[in-house]
């Protein structure tokens, strides 16, 4: 039966984990103790036979094995290999469990699709559970020593209920020389379409919701016997027990203490118990007893899953659901807090202390700061219209020598589009509502295009001088105003570059402006 304690560490305090180094059963001193007193039995007598049974030349010698056999142990990595062989052992331990065939959610769904209070419709629930409890013990009687020991034979199912005679007789019949655990799916499937057949199911949307819990359960049935059969590789068990064992038998001679008086390196004290050596065997020996336990849960050891237990609760569980439980509905009353605004469920007095303690707001809500730091800062141009400042921005972005060399044309292009953004909301607005309440025919033409491109809307375009550039203004605290207020009455722009094309970054051109200065 699986060791729980639990209950005993739910707070950590001061000795907790203390008393769970008294417990015997499932302990590591229950699964390492023989290896333990064979490596320390073989030490002693090692020891022993070099204090009072060697010659000096035979001494001499053994002294050499123990400074060579305590040199190269180091070489052998133990911690590396067992630390990834556990890890693995482990995760693979724990995802078989999560691949343990419970029915909960299948009976849940038996019980809400299969219809019919009489004995017909419980006949049909109750085979469908049977069923599904049926495929679970067959995969775990093929992988567990435990449940095949109480189901040594298919005549023991029949008895204990899983299975009627001529059931069996079917099973047998069935011509396969592989594990026929998912029979019992297909009987359960074949059912089930026969009680939709009936109307006990009502519609193909419970009948499918109920093959796929089927087949969900069935999946983790199938899950259990692949990690039966496909173990994890042998290479890899083998290398990690060579590893652990050769490294101790070399610490049982490399380990040993020398005659202090002979003058050896690090050897200058006489302990004749390893304590630290010891100390290393239990924790590498008891890990590789940790992995050598987990490796396959299906046996009959302590910390083995509860396989027999678990046949049990989900049998009786399941049939409970589906034949009792069936329509078993309470009385519908108004709960305990049906005119309270706030529903609190009350504290005994040993929790009464955390109704002082407020609710968790989040990680910042208890942060402060100062009145000045709270004050909003408005960037250059943000308290002006949204064209402005979007053509502020683009004016920004451009040195001020390239505007200037194209002859301010950069900022007629920019004022351009501060005007169509700033006009182009109500103009196309007010045009959208009247074409949709004129009638048909009611103009010559609609007026809905962008009002930037209406004549009537359109600023008049003074002629561009001919002659020299320009020379570019002279930088001041004026300038930015003298250059805008020149370049308003302009419409577009050409940067110099290749081909005469303006730089990606900037609007595209606009109607016919765009090829009035081309």
């Amino acid at each position: 039966m699986t060791v729980t304690y639990t209950a005993r560490v739910a707070n950590a305090r001061f000795g907790g984990f203390w008393k769970l180094l008294l417990l015997w059963r499932g302990s590591i001193y229950k699964l390492l103790w023989r290896e333990l007193l064979c490596f320390l039995g073989l030490y002693m007598a090692l020891s022993a036979a070099y204090r009072f049974l060697l010659t000096e030349d035979q001494k001499l010698y053994f002294e050499k094995l123990v400074i060579y056999c305590d040199q190269y142990a180091s070489l052998i990595p133990v911690s590396f290999v067992l630390g990834f062989y556990v890890t693995l052992v482990v995760h693979r331990w724990w995802n078989q469990y999560l691949c343990m065939p419970l029915p909960d959610a299948l009976m849940c769904v038996v019980v809400g699709t299969v219809q019919g209070p009489d004995d017909r419709g419980r006949l049909y629930r109750r085979t469908l559970m049977r069923y599904a409890g049926l495929s679970a013990v067959l995969i775990l009687r093929s992988v567990s020593t435990a449940v095949f020991k109480r189901f040594p034979t298919m005549d023991h199912v029949v008895e204990a209920g899983f299975m009627t005679r001529e059931e069996r007789k079917k099973f047998e019949n069935l011509n396969s020389s592989y594990n026929k655990y998912w029979v019992p799916c297909v009987w359960f499937s074949n059912l089930a379409a026969q009680a939709r057949r009936e109307g006990r199911i009502r519609d193909n949307s419970a009948l499918k919701l109920l093959l796929e819990e089927l087949n969900a359960f069935r999946g983790k049935c199938g899950m259990l016997f692949h990690y039966d059969w496909i173990s994890v590789p042998l290479v890899y068990t083998q290398v990690v027990t060579i590893a652990v064992y050769s490294y101790f038998l070399a610490c049982v001679v490399g380990r040993q203490f020398l005659d202090p008086t002979r003058g050896y390196k690090d050897h200058n004290l006489d302990l004749y118990v390893p304590i630290f050596t010891l100390l290393q065997f239990f924790f590498y020996a008891g890990w590789l007893k940790v992995a050598e336990q987990l490796i396959n849960p299906f046996g009959e050891d302590d910390d083995d899953f509860e396989t027999n237990f678990l046949i049990d609760r989900n049998f009786q569980v399941s049939m409970l659901a589906v034949d009792e439980m069936y329509d078993d509905l309470a009385v519908l009353e108004k709960d305990l807090y049906w005119d309270s605004a706030e529903a609190r469920a009350p504290y005994t007095a040993a929790t009464a202390f955390l109704l002082q303690q407020p609710s968790f707001q989040g990680s910042t809500f208890d942060i402060a700061l100062a009145k000045e730091d709270m004050l909003i800062q408005r960037q250059d141009g943000v308290d002006g219209p949204l064209g402005e400042v979007h053509g502020d921005f683009l004016q920004r972005l451009l040195p001020a020598g390239a505007g200037m060399a194209a002859g301010g044309l950069l900022g007629r292009r920019l004022s351009l589009l501060r005007r169509k953004n700033s006009c182009v909301s109500e103009a196309s607005t007010a045009a959208s509502c009247a074409c949709a309440n004129a009638p048909d025919g009611a103009g010559p033409e609609c007026s809905c295009e962008d009002p930037l491109l209406d004549p009537g809307l359109r600023e008049p375009e003074p002629e561009l001088p001919a002659g020299p550039e320009p020379p570019a203004p002279i930088a001041g605290p004026g300038a930015t105003t003298a250059i805008t207020a020149a370049a308003e009455p302009f419409t577009s722009v050409v940067i110099p570059g290749p081909r005469g094309l303006a730089p990606p970054w900037l609007p595209s051109p606009i109607g016919e402006e765009e090829e009035t200065l081309a």
